[in-house]
C-alpha cells in the first residue's frame, strides 16, 4: 500500500514538472508576486457569495421523519447514516432548474465581487466531475453535469473571482478520511492514503481544468502527518502563484487571511486581512424546515460593520435539491443590491474606521485620497437636528450626503471631535451614508476611559483588559471569539481600570465559557475574595452569565478589578466581559 501511495505522488509530481510551459513559466515568477498584490482585489472586494451545496439537499435536513441537529451538511454525521445508505441521495440528486448564470447574475446583482463554492463537503460527495473518485455529481447522479465547471466559466464571462471550498481531512465517505465513526462496515485506511488516493488528485483536478481560481478554501483541519499537509499546501501554491488561502488548513498555515465563522469579531482584528462568513439564514446547506433568514437591515448592516473593521464579509447560501434558491435568500440579494447600488463607493476599497471605538449612531469606513481622509459615515439611527459624534482632531474641508452632493451637513470642531448636524429625513432606512472630507490625514482622539454609561453600568470587556503574565504568556486576547483565552498560567493576572462618577451598590457579573470547574480570586477597593466558577459545558463558544460578587462603592473615582487564578485549583476558562450592574432599591 505504501508503495501505491509513493506511486501516485510520484505521478503528481511528474505531472506538474512536464505541465504546459505557461504553468512552468508562471511558477517562475510566483516569488515575485508579493503578499500586496495578491491580496489587493480581494481586499478591494469587500462583498462575496458563499455556496453551500450537495446530495444533503436531498433529505434537508430530515432523517427517518426526524429533524437532525446543525446545519443540512451535517446530517450524514448526526443521523449516523451509513456511508451504503447515504450514497443513495445522489441518485435523487437531480437538480435541473440550475442555471450558472443567472446564479452568478444574482451574485453580481447584490454587489459581491467573488464566489466560493463547496467542491467537496465532509460528507466526501464530489459536486465537480472527480477523476479520483466516481462518487461525483457527473458519474453518481441522473444530472450529470459539472456545476462547477459552469460556474467557473461564467464568474469568468460576468467578471467575479472564483474559488472553491474544499473539506482536505474530513471525509465520512473514504475510508481513510477522519470524521466517521460510526459506519462499522468501513475498512479503515490511513489518512495519507486518504490524501493522495482522492484529496491531492482533486485539488491538482481544481486547479488545473477550471481556469483561474483565486480563492482556497479549506476547512477543518484535524492531525494529519505533515508531509500530506506540505503537499496540499505546495501544490496550491505551485499550480495557481496568485491564489488566496484561508487559515484552515492546518496549525502551521495561518494562509492569507483569518477566518471568523457567523459572528463577526467585536472590534478591529490585529490581523491585516480578515473575513467573516455567514449563512443568510440559519443553515449553511439547504433545510427544508430552515426559516431562519436574517433581516434586509441585518444583512446590509453587517455588511457595513466588517469594511469598518477593515474585513470582507463571505455570505452564504443554500441552494436546494433542484438547484434554486429560495425566494427568501434573493429577495435579501436584491435588497442588499439596491443599496449598494447607491453607496458600494463607502464599501469597495475602504479601509477600517481611523476611530478605535464604534459610534452608538453607526459605523465609519474610509479612504484616503490625495494624503487625506475621507470617510463614510453609515448612520443607522437618523435623528433630525441631532449631532453626531466622530472622534477625531481634524479640519473639515466638506460634508455632503453620498447619494446627493448638494445635500449638505454643518460640521463643528470641538474638543470632544468633529459634529456632524443631522437634518431632513434619512434617505435610506437602513444605512445614510454621509461623506466626510477631512484636510489632512485622521488623527484620531485618545480612546475613552472605561466607566458608566448612562444607566450606571460599568462593562469592562475584553480587548480592554491589562495583564501581568508573572511567569511568560498565559493569558491572551482571543479576537475570534472576542474574550481573553489561552489562560494556561495559574499566575497570570487579568485587570482593568475604570472610572465611578456615580457611586452605587454594584453586581459583579462575569460572562464566560469553560469545560472544567475552577477558582479565581477577585480583588478589588481593598477586599479579596475566592470565587467559584462551574463549568459551562464543552463549547468554548457558548458564554454564561454567572453572578461573582457584590461591591458597594461609595466615592466617585478612578478603580482597578483584577482576576487571578487560584493555585492547584486553576482551569482555563475563555472570559467575553465583566459587567458592573447598580442594584436599584425600590
Amino acid at each position: 500500500m505504501k508503495k501505491t501511495i509513493w506511486v501516485v505522488f510520484g505521478l503528481l509530481v511528474f505531472v506538474l514538472a512536464c505541465g504546459p510551459k505557461q504553468k512552468k513559466t508562471e511558477l517562475i515568477k510566483a516569488g515575485d508576486i508579493t503578499d500586496e498584490e495578491r491580496m489587493e482585489w480581494w481586499e478591494d472586494a469587500r462583498f462575496g457569495m458563499f455556496i453551500h451545496w450537495g446530495i444533503y439537499t436531498v433529505p434537508a435536513g430530515f432523517y427517518k421523519g426526524e429533524a437532525q441537529t446543525n446545519s443540512a451538511e451535517w446530517i450524514m454525521n448526526k443521523g449516523k447514516i451509513p456511508i451504503e445508505e447515504y450514497e443513495k441521495y445522489a441518485a435523487e440528486f437531480n437538480p435541473t432548474k440550475f442555471n450558472a448564470k443567472e446564479f452568478v447574475a444574482l451574485a453580481k446583482r447584490a454587489g459581491m465581487k467573488y464566489m466560493v463554492i463547496t467542491a467537496k463537503h465532509h460528507d466526501g460527495f464530489s459536486m465537480f466531475h472527480s477523476k479520483a473518485t466516481e462518487y461525483n455529481i457527473v458519474d453518481a447522479t441522473p444530472f450529470k453535469r459539472d456545476v462547477l465547471k459552469e460556474l467557473a466559466k461564467e464568474c469568468q464571462e460576468q467578471g467575479l473571482k472564483f474559488g472553491f471550498y474544499y473539506s482536505q481531512a474530513q471525509d465520512w465517505h473514504h475510508p481513510g478520511g477522519m470524521g466517521n465513526n460510526w459506519d462499522k462496515n468501513m475498512e479503515r485506511v490511513s489518512s495519507d492514503e486518504y490524501v493522495y488516493e482522492k484529496a491531492l488528485p482533486e485539488v491538482k483536478q481544481l486547479l488545473t481544468e477550471y481556469g483561474p481560481i483565486a480563492i482556497f478554501w479549506w476547512d477543518t483541519p484535524r492531525k494529519m502527518t505533515k508531509s500530506v499537509v506540505d503537499s496540499l499546501y505546495n501544490i496550491t501554491t505551485a499550480l495557481q502563484p496568485r491564489i488566496i488561502t484561508n487559515d484552515r488548513l492546518g496549525d502551521d498555515y495561518p494562509g492569507d487571511h483569518k477566518t471568523f465563522e457567523r459572528n463577526g469579531p467585536r472590534y478591529q482584528p490585529e490581523s491585516k486581512y480578515w473575513e467573516l462568513c455567514q449563512p443568510v439564514s440559519g443553515s449553511w446547506g439547504y433545510r427544508s424546515d430552515d426559516d431562519n433568514f436574517k433581516s434586509i437591515s441585518t444583512l446590509i448592516r453587517n455588511l457595513i460593520d466588517q469594511s469598518s473593521k477593515g474585513g470582507n464579509y463571505l455570505l452564504n447560501v443554500s441552494p436546494t435539491h433542484e438547484g434554486t434558491l429560495r425566494h427568501e435568500a434573493v429577495e435579501r440579494m436584491r435588497a442588499i443590491g439596491d443599496w449598494m447600488d447607491k453607496n458600494s463607493e463607502a464599501i469597495y476599497g475602504t479601509q477600517a474606521s481611523p476611530t478605535s471605538e464604534e459610534p452608538d449612531w453607526g459605523r465609519i469606513t474610509m479612504k484616503t485620497i490625495d494624503n487625506k481622509g475621507l470617510l463614510y459615515l453609515h448612520v443607522y439611527d437618523w435623528e433630525d437636528g441631532v449631532s453626531i459624534p466622530i472622534r477625531l482632531n481634524n479640519n473639515v474641508e466638506a460634508c455632503y450626503l453620498l447619494t446627493d452632493k448638494n445635500r449638505n451637513f454643518r460640521t463643528e470642531v470641538l474638543e470632544e471631535g468633529i459634529q456632524v448636524k443631522l437634518t431632513g429625513d434619512a434617505p435610506d432606512n437602513v444605512a445614510t451614508v454621509i461623506v466626510l472630507k477631512l484636510k489632512e490625514m485622521p488623527n484620531a482622539l485618545p480612546v475613552k476611559p472605561l466607566g458608566q454609561d448612562e444607566a450606571g453600568v460599568v462593562t469592562l470587556p475584553a480587548f480592554r483588559a491589562q495583564y501581568e503574565n508573572l511567569q511568560g504568556p498565559g493569558a491572551l486576547y482571543n479576537d475570534h471569539l472576542d474574550c481573553i483565552g489561552s489562560w494556561d498560567s495559574e499566575t497570570a493576572k487579568v485587570y482593568w481600570s475604570f472610572q465611578i462618577d456615580k457611586p452605587d451598590k454594584f453586581n459583579v457579573i462575569a460572562n464566560y465559557s469553560g469545560n472544567k470547574d475552577t477558582e479565581l480570586e477577585i480583588v478589588f477597593n481593598g477586599i479579596t475574595k475566592i470565587i467559584k466558577l462551574p463549568v459551562t459545558g464543552d463549547n468554548p463558544k457558548r458564554f454564561k452569565n454567572i453572578d461573582l460578587i457584590d461591591f458597594t462603592i461609595e466615592k466617585s473615582g478612578k478603580y482597578e478589578f483584577s482576576l487571578m487564578p487560584v493555585a492547584e485549583k486553576w482551569n482555563a476558562i475563555n472570559l467575553k466581559e465583566i459587567k458592573f450592574q447598580p442594584i436599584t432599591n425600590n
